[in-house]
């Protein structure tokens, strides 16, 4: 059986009033509902720099943010702030 990929947006930080989180982020998958996002718990996700050095920071999505099949993933480091709005693929 082929491991489906799926994407993601990089949607923000987990952030604060005062403080931001920089190896947390929030994800946001379209079209799925939040018992679908339940079954992404616990895979893997991958960012990939479009520069010529092809950098790969890898990450895992830990749990559901609020009510709308947000996603809250945390990175081995922090993703950099041109990140924001970008594509992941969940694995």
């Amino acid at each position: 059986m082929e491991k489906q990929i799926k994407e993601a947006i990089v949607a923000s930080f987990r952030r604060g009033r005062h403080t931001y989180k920089p190896r947390q982020f929030l994800l946001v998958v379209d079209g799925i509902s939040r018992e679908e996002a339940e079954k992404l718990v616990g895979k893997k996700v991958i960012w990939e720099s479009k520069g010529k050095k092809k950098k790969k920071i890898e990450g895992v999505i830990k749990k559901l943010h609020g009510n709308k099949a947000t996603l809250l993933a945390w990175f081995e480091k922090g993703l950099p702030g041109q990140a924001l709005g970008t594509k992941v693929k969940i694995i």
